[in-house]
């Protein structure tokens, strides 16, 4: 998490992908930011971060997503090593229409 004068400026956490045994070595991860945090590199430090104490923590996978349209957080993942593995058609619903979402993985 990213403070300043007590406000939440961002931060990045990790889930498991999903529940069964088989898949205890992934993690979906996710970063947020104000939007008067953008544009300083704090995205990518929170998520560097966020990388490094999975790989510590000995996870093999990391997958993200991210709303699409979404340039920025398709920079940000891509930036860091990140490959683009799918995308689903209208599977989110936000803002009063369907959103499509794309996901990306990283092997630590």
């Amino acid at each position: 998490m990213w403070e300043l004068d007590g406000g939440i400026l961002g931060y990045a956490y990790a889930t498991s992908w999903k529940v069964r045994a088989a898949y205890r070595h992934a993690a979906e991860s996710s970063i947020y930011l104000a939007q008067e945090a953008t544009g300083r590199g704090l995205g990518s430090r929170l998520y560097t971060a966020l990388i490094a104490e999975l790989g510590q923590r000995g996870l093999h996978c990391v997958i993200g997503g991210a709303a699409l349209p979404n340039p920025v957080s398709v920079a940000l993942h891509e930036k860091l090593g990140f490959t683009k593995v799918g995308e689903f058609r209208e599977v989110g619903f936000k803002f009063g229409r369907w959103i499509d979402v794309a996901y990306w993985e990283l092997l630590l």
